[in-house]
């Protein structure tokens, strides 16, 4: 006689698999080809903006200055740390091409460093929203 509830355990241990393993490449599917096209998915309240902004103490001033215009202690040797806050955005202005920079880095050189795995997406679209705060009002979204 064949043991019904083994085929239930069973069936139950395969759909939380394939439920897990699904999560698992979704969170790992590749964004966006255009970085212009990547939508922030942080709303921008003050909380996100305060986290952002302390994300942006502990690994951005050495390079972009605490104001963020560039005048950092510590740049690499030969580099120009932009000044995140004039008009001028040269890597992209849109949420998801300053996302896309900071998490990827600024090739061919390498400017700047990537920070994918030093700090989360999350962390990322949080230091968006604080550039946002103290960057040109005019940029979008």
């Amino acid at each position: 006689m064949y043991n019904y509830n083994h085929w239930r355990l069973s069936t139950a241990v395969v759909a939380v698999w394939l439920a897990f393993a699904t999560a698992l490449v979704v969170a790992q599917a590749p964004r966006t080809a255009d970085p212009k096209l990547l939508k922030n998915p942080v709303p921008p309240s003050a909380s996100s903006v305060e986290q952002g902004q302390g994300v942006f103490g502990r690994f951005c001033t050495r390079c972009h200055g605490i104001e963020g215009k560039g005048d950092g202690p510590q740049p690499p040797e030969g580099s120009h740390p932009a000044n995140l806050t004039d008009a001028q955005w040269d890597h992209g202005s849109t949420d998801g091409e300053i996302f896309t920079t900071i998490h990827d880095g600024v090739p061919p050189k390498f400017d700047m460093d990537s920070y994918e795995g030093k700090i989360t997406d999350t962390e990322i679209w949080n230091v968006v929203n604080y550039l946002r705060s103290i960057g040109p009002k005019s940029g979008q979204r």
